[in-house]
């Protein structure tokens, strides 16, 4: 009778948190088979059904705090990212929220103790326990393909319900997690897409391309906060080509959104891979927006504000064949790392850009692609990093338009970003009067601050513009051709959009990616499209992806720095 009780309500707590019918059918079945699981080695039921919930509880807690930083629910895949990254993340740049999980999960294992002690049972025999485990997993794998499959569970990552049961759906979806000596990739098909023919070039100039990342900058008009007339101009300048930019990530994990911009590809295509791009990724891709526009005369240039030694970035940005990598350890004075360490504040960083970016186009005056990637506005946001005195003013609107300190703070960095950004602008077009340039700027993804928008507006936390930024694309000293292009884009078609605004040839590869816009909208990975997985097969058949396990990288460019 106690073991019914205690079945009884977890049932009625797994009906009210995963709300849907399919996600309450699979949490039952995948519950039931935790218990025999568990009750294998505890003996009996009410202990096991116990052990179990304090599991199913852990679980979803820490799925609700991945998704709160991520926009995503958690899944097995990532229990492999914990130790690679996730927990020294936390720990440095979210110490509350890190305490609070860890006592909370220390909480959960004394329960759990306590239960093994303390809670009478009666065994059950052995030969019993087993064959319940048997039918509890044949339900649970029954219940998973009867409510979709991979195809149903994989969407419903960003959902904020289900947290529980989208665990326990990506456990059974081995294919998703199981480890791979290359390169696993989700959405290839069987046959190749015979790719366009190249497109000519719109006119003989071939400006520079400058590609900005905006740390963590997103547009707070997307959800209905005013701004002020200069950072109106710095979100969507006059005479651009501006709009809203779908990206796969939501808190952190930059290198994601560089990794789609340079590529044209969606690293949500990788899976579990994707976090770990930087590294499984290096010379397993042959086509990129560097090799491109090297290939059609241009050097290639990194500028970044992190240290040589970040994630991967130099063996990643060579094996794409970017010639020059400038990191922050490497600015020469008056640059002062310690100092901008504190802040990596944007006044400090576009100052050293603009002597690296000015001394390679002085060096060498060969059309220049340049990738430049900021770090100003990440969070934490609870954390001042500008002097008293300095944009309060922006601090006072912003609480006017929002009456929370993260988000004043997130407006006052965004004013010197928009500031410094102007003051760069206007002195490359001082110091290379004529000279044609385009330059594309974007955000790689927004704070963990815009959950405070979300909770003054009542907005759903799987709500879909947390996934949006902005982009935008400038042509200076020359005409566009911005033609065609739509509002709004995904990350993975900003590099290809920026090649179709500077009017340069486009080739087979990138003529067939233009050719995918209308039909993809601005949702590369979500977007259900045969023509998509034959054109990633093409790819991968013609080797300019490289998914084998005995991977032979490509040849990287030495740096010339």
């Amino acid at each position: 009778m106690n073991a019914l009780l205690l079945w009884l309500a977890v049932a009625a707590v797994l009906a009210i948190a995963e709300r849907q019918p399919a996600r309450i059918l699979l949490a039952l079945a995948a519950f039931a088979a935790l218990t025999a699981l568990i009750m294998v080695f505890s003996g009996d039921l009410p202990r096991a059904t116990l052990l179990a919930a304090i599991l199913a509880a852990t679980i979803a807690g820490a799925s609700g705090v991945k998704h709160h930083h991520s926009g995503m629910k958690l899944a097995v895949a990532d229990l492999g990212l914990t130790f690679a990254g996730t927990i020294p993340f936390m720990l440095r740049q979210y110490r509350l929220t890190a305490t609070l999980t860890i006592l909370g999960g220390l909480l959960l294992a004394l329960a759990a103790v306590a239960v093994i002690l303390l809670v009478p049972g009666t065994p059950l025999p052995l030969s019993e326990r087993l064959a319940i485990l048997a039918l509890s997993i044949a339900l649970y794998a029954s219940a998973f393909y009867a409510t979709g499959g991979s195809e149903r569970w994989r969407r419903d990552v960003t959902v904020r319900t289900g947290l529980f049961s989208f665990f326990m759906a990506s456990l059974i979806d081995i294919a998703s997690w199981w480890p791979t000596g290359g390169l696993r990739m989700l959405d290839v098909a069987d046959t190749p897409l015979p790719l366009l023919p190249p497109l000519p070039a719109r006119h003989g100039i071939k400006p520079d391309i400058f590609v900005i990342q905006h740390e963590s900058v997103f547009d707070p008009r997307s959800y209905g906060l005013a701004v002020d007339a200069e950072i109106a101009a710095f979100l969507s300048p006059p005479g651009a080509h501006s709009g809203r930019l779908h990206v796969d990530i939501y808190g952190g994990g930059s290198w994601q959104t560089e990794f789609s911009l340079l590529t044209g590809l969606s690293s949500a295509s990788f899976g579990p891979d994707s976090y770990f791009l930087f590294k499984k990724g290096v010379g397993r891709f042959a086509h990129s927006l560097p090799s491109e526009l090297m290939s059609l005369g241009y050097r290639s240039q990194l500028i970044t504000s992190c240290r040589r030694a970040f994630m991967n970035y130099d063996p990643f940005y060579a094996g794409l064949g970017v010639e020059e990598r400038v990191f922050s350890d490497e600015f020469p004075p008056p640059f002062d790392l310690v100092a901008f360490e504190a802040t990596n504040s944007d006044a400090a960083f576009f100052g050293a850009t603009e002597g690296a970016l000015s001394s390679a186009l002085d060096r060498d005056p060969a059309p220049r692609f340049a990738m430049i990637l900021t770090n100003f506005n990440h969070g934490p946001h609870e954390v001042r990093l500008q002097p008293p005195g300095q944009y309060e003013d922006e601090r006072s609107f912003a609480r006017t338009v929002l009456d929370d300190a993260t988000y004043a703070e997130y407006y006052a960095r965004l004013k010197e970003t928009a500031e410094s950004y102007a003051a760069f602008r206007a002195s490359l077009l001082s110091r290379y009067p004529g000279r044609p340039m385009l330059i594309a700027r974007y955000g790689d993804h927004q704070p963990t601050m815009s959950r405070a928008i979300e909770k003054a507006q009542g907005i759903r936390p799987d709500d879909p513009r947390q996934f949006e930024t902005f982009f935008t694309i400038e042509a200076l000293n020359f005409e566009p051709d911005f033609a065609g292009l739509p509002e709004t884009l995904d990350i993975a078609q900003l590099g290809t959009a920026a090649l179709k605004a500077a009017g340069l040839p486009l080739d087979a590869v990138s003529a067939t990616r233009l050719d995918l816009f209308a039909e993809l909208g601005d949702r590369y990975v979500a977007t259900p499209s045969e023509r998509k997985r034959r054109f990633h097969r093409t790819l991968v058949d013609a080797g300019m992806i490289d998914l084998s396990a005995t991977s032979k990288p490509l040849a990287a460019v030495p740096d010339r720095a």
